[in-house]
């Protein structure tokens, strides 16, 4: 034990991190600090002081997903981000770009957009092309108004 050390642990034991501590003492030798909120060893080891970590639930992802199939004719506007895949003029050989392609569609809901871009661009550009997901980060819509 060291002032150092000390230090580190003092400074661990004030924090408000939660994770395990280790430190070295010698090779394949470890020391490691675990931090309860357990009144007794028994309590720690009957795991009657967890410290639970709160979760996302499916239900904060649902009105993503609930947006995406509501049904609501108009125009969208649609963005897509992909890999297109393009030749190399010098080389001949080809690569994949990531592309944005923006597109006002009129459509049934988010999903229906996604489609009529998707299959407008499956058209274009070459098959080896990679889409994503409509529930991903890569594809988002916007509704922008009913159609007249």
């Amino acid at each position: 034990m060291n002032p150092v050390l000390e230090a580190d642990i003092r400074q661990y034991a004030g924090s408000e991190v939660l994770y395990p501590k280790r430190y070295k003492v010698r090779p394949r030798v470890y020391f490691i600090i675990i931090k309860t909120e357990a009144a007794t060893m028994e309590d720690f080891k009957e795991k009657k002081a967890l410290h639970t970590i709160p979760t996302v639930t499916p239900k904060a992802q649902a009105p993503a997903l609930v947006k995406l199939n509501e049904i609501r004719p108009g125009w969208y506007e649609g963005m897509i981000d992909f890999k297109r895949v393009l030749l190399v003029p010098g080389t001949g050989k080809f690569q994949y770009r990531d592309t944005q392609f923006i597109a006002y569609v009129k459509a049934e809901s988010g999903m229906d957009c996604y489609n009529r871009i998707v299959e407008h661009l499956r058209e274009r550009v070459d098959d080896r092309s990679q889409f994503p997901s409509a529930k991903g980060k890569n594809f988002k819509f916007r509704y922008l108004g009913a159609a007249k």
